[in-house]
């Protein structure tokens, strides 16, 4: 096993272990969550030790948590109690692993992710922005408590060690075939239109990858084509406590190809949207990040069918719009001026990576 993952509790009495942070949703089922708790149960009294699996959604700072406001709601949680032990996991190579790591006086436990629960996905924050951001993360928590989930016991933080995970979904296997879009668009005081055909060779692209898409364009008007625009907008919509739907653009290029009257224009064009030209911007969805990790943009959301909305989160997709900038002659060309415009659908994943 490459690394381990650990974390103490402050008053040394629990140790938490992982064999991994990534967790991958195979649509069917997801990766069974296995670690093991080292114990010291000297100062522990009559309290026990349960560990909780917690998928939830933050929208805000915990350092704003004021008047008994929480600014977390939790989607989805479950608890199993490790000490005294009740109902011990079957043990996986993960668990043997980690027991040999951990030594004596540690114990196992497993827990299964449901698989309608939303992907890890945070949202970027602002650059004087502090705290955790906002999104969805799955956290793992080992505590002592004199019961498993009582709302009036308070458990003190040095009782508590905490690691982040990820659940992520991969590319599937299947590419399809690429989207098709056209236009054809007449102008005031043209006789003749101007027509406009985008298209792409497959429905989803690797984050990184190169996306060609191949343009054509027919300009029977008496109007000129200054240039070809070509922007990609990511979407976000936050379903989970409000109708927040919002767009960004993740990449903007212009192309200073023209075309004249009854002119045409065959080529294929390429374009990358990547986080690293996207760092400034306040709210762009992002893959979950894990402490000092970088990530990338946020994967397409791959919907499942008869998934309850208000347990998604956050809802991630990506369109391509091709612009074209079309001046008028004569007098009147500002005037005239006008835009032909075609969308493509996208989607943007990760390649599932070699077994």
């Amino acid at each position: 096993m490459a690394k381990i993952f650990k974390k103490t509790s402050g008053n040394g009495g629990l140790t938490l272990y992982l064999g991994k942070r990534d967790y991958v949703d195979h649509v069917s089922s997801v990766d069974k969550v296995d670690g093991v708790v080292k114990l010291d149960p000297a100062d522990f009294g009559d309290r026990k030790v349960f560990v909780q699996l917690a998928c939830a959604f933050r929208y805000g700072s915990d350092d704003l948590d004021v008047m008994g406001l929480c600014f977390r709601k939790d989607i989805w949680t479950h608890f199993v109690q490790i000490h005294p032990p009740v109902d011990k996991p079957a043990l996986s190579a993960m668990h043997e692993t980690l027991l040999k790591k951990a030594g004596d006086g540690a114990q196992p436990f497993s827990f299964e992710i449901p698989n309608n629960l939303p992907c890890s996905v945070s949202l970027q924050p602002g650059p004087d922005d502090k705290g955790k951001a906002c999104g969805v993360d799955f956290e793992v928590k080992t505590y002592l408590a004199m019961e498993k989930c009582n709302p009036d016991e308070k458990i003190e933080k040095k009782d508590t060690a905490r690691l982040i995970i990820r659940k992520i979904q991969y590319a599937p296997s299947q590419v399809g075939a690429g989207p098709k879009a056209e236009i054809c668009k007449s102008f005031m005081m043209s006789d003749k239109p101007v027509h406009l055909e985008a298209s792409m060779e497959k429905d989803l692209y690797f984050h990184g990858e190169d996306i060609p898409i191949k343009i054509k364009i027919k300009n029977e008007s008496n109007k000129t084509v200054k240039k070809i625009k070509v922007t990609v907008d990511q979407t976000t919509d936050i379903v989970l406590y409000s109708a927040d739907k919002y767009t960004k653009a993740v990449f903007t290029q212009e192309f200073g190809d023209t075309v004249e009257p009854n002119g045409s224009f065959e080529n294929t064009l390429t374009i990358k949207p990547l986080l690293a030209d996207n760092k400034e911007k306040r709210g762009l969805a992002l893959d979950g990040r894990l402490k000092d990790e970088d990530t990338n943009l946020a994967s397409t959301t791959m919907l499942r069918e008869g998934i309850e909305k208000d347990v998604l989160g956050i809802l991630v997709s990506y369109k391509i719009k091709i612009n074209l900038m079309v001046a008028g002659g004569g007098l009147l060309g500002g005037l005239t001026a006008s835009d032909v415009t075609v969308e493509l659908p996208l989607m943007l994943m990760h390649p599932k990576p070699e077994e």
